[in-house]
């Protein structure tokens, strides 16, 4: 597709308008509740300290990787609302392996991020599989198997977690040393570390530009998801297309909790994030699914959570007050990027009227 101006311009129009729009709304909850606008907006924009911009890029290495493994699903049309219980299956099955320490240092890290995929592809394959042979939708399947993973994940930590002396609480076996990645120092002064991982995220966006957009296996998954009859017509396999989408999606989920695991936890307990999963539905949603854009959303999420931190201490505002934003943000985007589609057609018709006149008009002069 040629990039002009007129397109540039209008790829552009939708987010900022909805920036602008979350903008103006927040401000207006702000003032209806009779909180400092000006303030706030300060604590939000302040430069942030080189702790906090790390701890952002670690969550904003998480979000990407959550939002693509959402996004693969959306260009078939399929909502993977599962991922958060294939990661977490995903993330307990690579603990228990890697901290066996069975194989040295890298290959061990490299094995357990296959068993994480492998787990995770095969969770999101069930979901797949019910949908292609017995026409169960995904978004029912895959919400009654995250419930499913959290039970066997609280069965297995019992059956063979540990608990730490004086706690209740149970982990996974922490991983041996030379498994532990120690990380970047990206930031200067920062205290912290940006995660060793985030070459697998710039990784997983690369091979998914890639698939999607130029090979074979791509054009189908986009095929199908934009006319199933059509891609039918072309000789794409449709149940094919599904269960492969949905367990590449999975194989993607399983990797989420990978950075941080292999960065910082070192064990699967109660140190275990929740919800990143759905964080990611929202992230594919403002990033329209397109790898550059994941990511400025990711960051712009994890930046928001951060940011949050000092609202309280500095504002005297519930730090609650980000997910009004970022619940803003969302319905906004929603809406303007709909709202530039319809410009955008409307001036792709006008052009096409003027270009048939244009014909007539010739065709007439030639007579």
């Amino acid at each position: 597709m040629t990039v002009t101006p007129r397109r540039l311009a209008l790829t552009l129009a939708a987010p900022l308008l909805a920036v602008v729009v979350a903008f103006v709304v927040t401000s207006l909850v702000l003032l209806a509740v009779g909180d400092p606008v000006g303030q706030v907006w300060s604590t939000l924009l302040s430069e942030p300290r080189p702790r906090t911009l790390v701890n952002t890029l670690n969550s904003g290495i998480t979000y990407y990787i959550a939002a693509v493994a959402v996004a693969i699903g959306f260009k078939m049309k399929l909502f993977n609302i599962g991922v958060d219980g294939q990661y977490r299956i995903a993330a307990f099955a690579a603990a228990l392996f890697a901290g066996q320490g069975w194989l040295p240092g890298g290959l061990n890290i490299v094995v357990a991020m296959l068993v994480a995929m492998l787990v995770g592809g095969f969770w999101a394959g069930i979901a797949g599989w019910l949908k292609v042979r017995r026409g169960v939708s995904e978004v029912i399947s895959t919400i009654m198997l995250n419930t499913i993973s959290a039970g066997l994940v609280g069965w297995g930590l019992r059956s063979w977690g540990q608990r730490a002396e004086g706690s209740n609480t149970r982990s996974t076996q922490t991983i041996p040393e030379s498994s532990q990645l120690e990380g970047f120092s990206l930031i200067a002064d920062a205290p912290n570390r940006v995660y060793t991982l985030l070459v697998l995220a710039i990784l997983i966006g690369v091979v998914y530009w890639f698939v999607i957009n130029r090979t074979r296996l791509g054009f189908d998954v986009r095929a199908t998801g934009e006319s199933e009859t059509a891609a039918v017509a072309s000789g794409v396999k449709v149940p094919r297309m599904v269960l492969f989408a949905m367990i590449a999606s999975g194989a993607v989920a399983g990797l989420i909790s990978m950075p941080a695991f292999f960065g910082a936890d070192h064990s699967y307990g109660m140190n275990f994030q929740e919800g990143v999963g759905f964080i990611g539905i929202g992230i594919a949603l403002l990033g329209r699914n397109h790898p550059v854009g994941i990511a400025f959303a990711a960051l712009l999420w994890a930046w928001l959570e951060k940011a949050s931190d000092g609202l309280q201490l500095q504002a005297g505002v519930s730090p609650a007050l980000v997910f009004i934003i970022q619940g803003v943000i969302l319905f906004a985007v929603v809406i303007a990027y709909e709202v530039v589609a319809r410009f955008e057609r409307r001036l792709e018709q006008k052009q096409v009227t003027r270009q048939l006149d244009t014909g007539v008009t010739t065709e007439g002069v030639s007579a």
